[in-house]
């Protein structure tokens, strides 16, 4: 299956969302997808199937728990397949970039206490 066809799946998609910020446990997993996609346990242990059929999430048991983390392999080719698209976009954010620092460079932002109606014991509350 192609890295497209297994992340075009939006409750796959949520799930990598979820394991990016660290290993969670199968039941975790479940908790955040039913209750946003209102899918079945057997639902999300298929996608976490699919996940991890074709390298995208590892698993390891703890005990009775099964715990899915990110396998980054897959997401880097998937980076490298994206560096050809770039040029699409880098250019627009680095022009945007410049254009916003030329623009505080011009008018910078004027301090608290340099407006006559700013008072420093308001701040304090």
């Amino acid at each position: 299956m192609h890295a497209f066809d297994v992340l075009g799946d939006p409750v796959r998609r949520r799930i990598m969302e979820l394991l990016s910020a660290g290993e969670l446990s199968a039941g975790q997993v479940t908790e955040v997808a039913a209750a946003e996609f209102g899918i079945s346990q057997p639902t999300v242990s298929g996608h976490l199937r699919v996940l991890r059929e074709n390298g995208f999430a590892t698993v390891r048991r703890e005990g009775t728990r099964r715990l899915y983390a990110v396998e980054p392999a897959p997401l880097q080719e998937v980076d490298r397949w994206l560096d050809g698209f770039r040029r699409f976009w880098s250019q627009p954010l680095d022009a945007l970039a410049t254009e916003l620092a030329r623009g505080s460079r011009q008018n910078p932002r004027p301090s608290r206490a340099a407006h006559p109606n700013s008072s420093t014991e308001g701040d304090r509350l």
